[in-house]
């Protein structure tokens, strides 16, 4: 990642752990699945592209990649096995965590959420009080919307299907 001379430390740190966890919670539209789906069977992308790629989502876009009559069997196969083992090294990334004797790798998931929940507090105060002569950026508006959704998305919603999966 290239960092020009106008650009923070921290505005690069938040930029490349912005795409790394927006890659967690990446839409199957968004996916290297999705891709190969616009070009080859683009109805089911219109079907299932806003969906979640888990597990059980990926079992049901496999089936209609094979009601597809344009589309290779063993080709549709090979792409949603790909983007299931992508899923699951999530999901071993973050039992590998959870697993590890360093407190740091335990924890920085939800001292990143108290993080960004803090920072929303605090802007939503100040920017609320009229007696301070502070305004927010929209660009911090729409950088902490994405940071937050994609957090705590992949925060609660990762553990909801990881907890009902035992």
């Amino acid at each position: 990642m290239e960092v020009d001379s106008e650009t923070t430390p921290s505005q690069s740190l938040i930029s490349c752990n912005k795409s790394m966890t927006m890659k967690e919670q990446q839409k199957i539209k968004d996916t290297e699945l999705g891709a190969w789906m616009l070009k080859k069977a683009p109805k089911v992308l219109d079907v299932v592209g806003h969906m979640l790629p888990d597990r059980g989502m990926l079992g049901i876009v496999k089936n209609l990649l094979h009601n597809e009559p344009k589309v290779d069997n063993a080709e549709a196969d090979a792409k949603v096995d790909a983007e299931i083992a992508f899923q699951e090294q999530v999901t071993k990334r973050w039992e590998a965590d959870m697993a590890s004797d360093v407190k740091l790798a335990k924890l920085i998931r939800p001292v990143t959420l108290i993080c960004l929940l803090g920072m929303f507090m605090v802007t939503m105060v100040f920017d609320s009080l009229d007696n301070l002569p502070f305004n927010v950026k929209d660009s911090y508006v729409s950088l902490l919307e994405i940071l937050m959704l994609t957090s705590f998305g992949a925060y609660f919603a990762g553990r909801t299907i990881e907890k009902s999966r035992k």
